[in-house]
């Protein structure tokens, strides 16, 4: 029991202390000379990203079934659409508060187990998901391997759905903990709107 009590405690203070991390927005803009290291560690840099990632994962995990796939998959094939018709004409002053706004989004699916028909799921993260596309699109042009920096942060994102999968996975038969994670998830997608 009381290594229970302890293994909940660490779960809930590291989403707390993930969600509370000095924000940090990985999209640059100008990721000059990158190939698929850089993309492949690009979404682990921004918190913005990597709060997302594994929101996406977590809310998968707790709606169960094929969503623990199906979630993740249309958020990955989303995001590899935003980055591909991505214009670097396009004003992008909206896209950090967007970016932001879909971790608050997930944050409050997860902290109120939010269950959406399977069809305004997949639309909810796809639309999400297009956001990180395009901030992702917008400096594959820059780089020295359009390909491999794309097929890095793809592999970077699936991995990061994979681990809050599991995570989400772990803790559904404690709902509490999981959805204090999502209020901290919320909280800073909250702080990082406002930064």
């Amino acid at each position: 029991m009381k290594a229970n009590f302890k293994r909940l405690a660490f779960t809930f203070f590291a989403f707390v202390g993930l969600a509370f991390a000095p924000a940090a927005f990985a999209h640059t803009f100008g990721a000059h000379g990158a190939g698929f290291a850089n993309g492949l560690a690009h979404p682990f840099f921004g918190l913005d990203h990597l709060l997302a990632m594994i929101a996406v994962g977590l809310w998968a995990a707790q709606l169960g079934g094929s969503a623990m796939w199906r979630v993740p998959t249309a958020f990955v094939t989303a995001m590899t659409v935003g980055a591909i018709v991505a214009n670097p004409a396009m004003d992008v002053s909206w896209l950090e508060s967007a970016i932001a706004a879909s971790v608050l989004a997930l944050g409050l699916m997860i902290a109120f187990r939010l269950r959406l028909t399977s069809a305004w799921g997949l639309l909810a993260v796809s639309s999400f998901a297009m956001f990180h596309g395009f901030a992702h699109g917008l400096e594959i042009p820059q780089t020295a391997s359009p390909l491999g920096y794309g097929l890095g942060f793809v592999m970077a994102t699936a991995s990061l759905h994979a681990v809050g999968v599991l995570l989400g996975l772990s803790l559904r038969q404690k709902h509490i903990i999981l959805q204090a994670g999502g209020v901290a998830i919320a909280a800073a997608g909250l702080l990082l709107m406002s930064a």
